[in-house]
């Protein structure tokens, strides 16, 4: 794989599943601190958009318990989840980050000149998960590569926890993946990449690597143009 250029802006997807995978897992967002700085000084800045995690399943099953929840309601818990997270990780990088936070990635008017080497973004509005938002950042500034980071190594054919020979999937072309994961997203989906942002990030030929978060070292590989492990969807 070609290697990513020097001070070249990388966009990452930051799964709420690493952020919040139960409580806030602090020292996975510390050794999340190393690699970006480390990357940092290196040349390289970045976009963060930052999933809902824990926090906002428990709102939303919490709130379906208590009353009758719309899809709405469900997007909107997501989305102050997502926003939250996003507060969390830009207090963390106060020193490298934008001090605005995107939550609409149709208005970017002060991200397009920006001096400081961290872009930190969330939810927008509800019919959009942060993995479509994360498309829509790249569209408008020109990053032609997300990095997805979760807590899966690959995708797979099929749910590995309910199959057994399940197969994992090194490549893939977006029109294989798309009919893996369908055409419709909804809240609280568990889908390695949304299918809506997937119909856009195909169109816009943008490439998407899935990764796990819980190894920064693999990550940095792929950025290298070095042997990862994880699913590259172009």
């Amino acid at each position: 794989m070609k290697e990513m250029s020097r001070k070249e802006r990388i966009l990452i997807s930051l799964g709420g599943s690493l952020i919040v995978p139960e409580a806030i897992d602090w020292e996975f967002v510390k050794c999340f601190k190393k690699f970006i700085t480390q990357h940092i000084r290196l040349g390289y800045s970045f976009i963060v958009v930052t999933g809902g995690g824990k926090t906002a399943r428990k709102y939303i099953e919490a709130a379906a318990k208590v009353t009758n929840i719309t899809d709405d309601d469900k997007d909107w818990l997501g989305i102050h989840a997502t926003r939250m997270n996003a507060h969390f990780i830009r207090t963390v990088f106060r020193s490298y980050a934008h001090p605005r936070i995107n939550t609409n990635p149709h208005n970017l008017e002060d991200f397009y000149d920006v001096k400081e080497p961290l872009l930190v973004a969330a939810g927008w509005r509800p019919g959009c998960s942060t993995d479509y938002d994360a498309v829509l950042l790249g569209k408008y500034l020109d990053v032609k590569r997300i990095i997805n980071l979760s807590n899966i190594d690959y995708v797979y054919d099929k749910d590995p926890r309910e199959y057994a020979d399940a197969k994992k999937i090194k490549k893939i072309s977006w029109k294989k993946f798309r009919r893996l994961v369908g055409e419709e997203w909804n809240p609280g989906m568990n889908a390695p990449f949304d299918p809506i942002a997937s119909k856009l990030a195909e169109a816009e030929g943008m490439e998407v690597a899935i990764l796990n978060g819980g190894d920064m070292k693999n990550v940095t590989r792929y950025i290298s143009g070095e042997a990862f492990v994880g699913t590259v969807i172009r």
